[in-house]
Order: structure tokens, then sequence, then C-alpha cells
């Protein structure tokens, strides 16, 4: 059973610094397109950035230069380096992952983790 997990989030001031983890666990063939959602309350989910296998990368404007993703293939993890966090940023940070397991006939099957709370407050 494929599975993601994600860890890092908690309460930090504005203009600091958090990193999210995504770990993914399971018998994986190989991990695809990675995205990062996140979804404040009162709002609609909203796509914050995404990485290809190949490590491309498309950012929503708001975090552009501010946040950083990376993914370690051999660890099946991805990271997302969050810098000067803003009022605006707090939410639950959600990972969504297309996940090629060993015994999936070649297909990639979309997955998403349970969520992470991101607070910014002085």
């Amino acid at each position: 059973q494929v599975q993601l997990v994600e860890s890092g989030g908690g309460l930090v001031q504005p203009g600091r610094s958090l990193r999210l983890s995504c770990a993914a666990s399971g018998v994986i063939f190989s991990i695809g397109v990675i995205r990062w959602y996140r979804q404040a309350p009162g709002t609609e989910r909203e796509l914050v950035v995404t990485i290809t296998s190949s490590s491309s990368t498309n950012y929503m404007d708001s975090v552009k230069g501010r946040f950083t993703i990376s993914r370690d293939n051999a660890k099946n993890t991805v990271y997302l380096q969050m810098n000067s966090l803003k009022p605006e940023d707090p939410a639950v940070y959600y990972c969504n992952a297309m996940i090629r397991p060993v015994n999936s006939g070649g297909r990639y099957l979309e997955h998403w983790g349970q969520g992470i709370l991101v607070t910014v407050s002085s």
C-alpha cells in the first residue's frame, strides 16, 4: 500500500522559514509529477508548486522567489522549503503525487498525503 506522509509543519513568525517534507512509502517503481497544494479555512484548495520527474518546476506567483521545491528520488521524498513566510501563507499543505507501484501494471496512480498545518503568526 502506497502512502504519502507529510512532515515539518508548525507555527512560525512572519519572515521565518519552514521546510515541509513528503515521503512516499510502499513498493514503488517510480514517482512522476509531484505537487504541493494548500487550503486555508474557507477557501478552495490551490496549487502551490509542481515538480516533474525531471525536476522541472512551476510555482504559483505569490510564492515565487520564496518557496523552493526539490525531490530526492532515491528517498522517494519531496521537500518544500518555504522562506520569508507571510501572513497569507498559513494553510493546510497537501502533497500530491503520481506514483507507479510495482504491481500497478505500469499505471501511475494519484495519491494524496493527509495534509499538514502551517501557521504564520507573531
